[in-house]
């Protein structure tokens, strides 16, 4: 699934429109903070967690009842099999966790390297959907390699991680505004 510049074009627009076009510490010149950056990605991260969250229930990537994979890892981090209760807790601490810490880093990164934040922040979210999707958790053994997908679960994936990129970076933007 690939990103359309006029997609793009629009998120621009309306960040325009809200006044939320320029960072501090990137294009007006006000100094960077490594913190106030990594503070901005994390709350951005959270906020990009709720959006993805609501893609994937709209357009589920698992529809033949997989488990999904932080229900997975939490279980090979426990060394046990656990209880419903108890995966479904651990299962919600490694999804938001992941995207907590990943928008921090991704604040952080954008802090000193503003390109990282191309595309209103769909770039971020493809590479993440790469890094994670089709590398990092099927060489884990936490998710089935991409061609054992079907299109539409690989196009569910990358949508729900667009809406976190997108979503991340538009937040980040605004708190990063809101530290200065």
């Amino acid at each position: 699934m690939a990103v359309s510049d006029d997609m793009i074009d629009k998120v621009g627009e309306w960040k325009q429109k809200l006044g939320l076009a320029q960072d501090p510490g990137i294009a007006d010149g006000t100094p960077r903070s490594l913190l106030k950056g990594i503070f901005a990605g994390l709350v951005g991260g959270i906020a990009g967690t709720a959006a993805k969250s609501l893609a994937e229930k709209a357009f589920p990537a698992r529809i033949h009842g997989e488990p999904e994979p932080p229900s997975l890892f939490a279980e090979r981090v426990a060394g046990h099999p656990l209880s419903e209760s108890e995966n479904a807790a651990a299962t919600e601490v490694v999804h938001w966790g992941f995207g907590a810490l990943t928008g921090a880093a991704y604040g952080g990164l954008v802090e000193y390297f503003p390109q990282a934040a191309a595309k209103e922040g769909a770039t971020f979210g493809l590479s993440l959907s790469t890094l994670t999707h089709k590398h990092a958790l099927p060489n884990l053994g936490l998710s089935a390699p991409a061609d054992q997908q079907s299109s539409r679960e690989q196009a569910s994936e990358v949508a729900s991680f667009v809406v976190y990129g997108v979503v991340t970076e538009i937040v980040r933007g605004v708190v990063r505004r809101m530290l200065d």
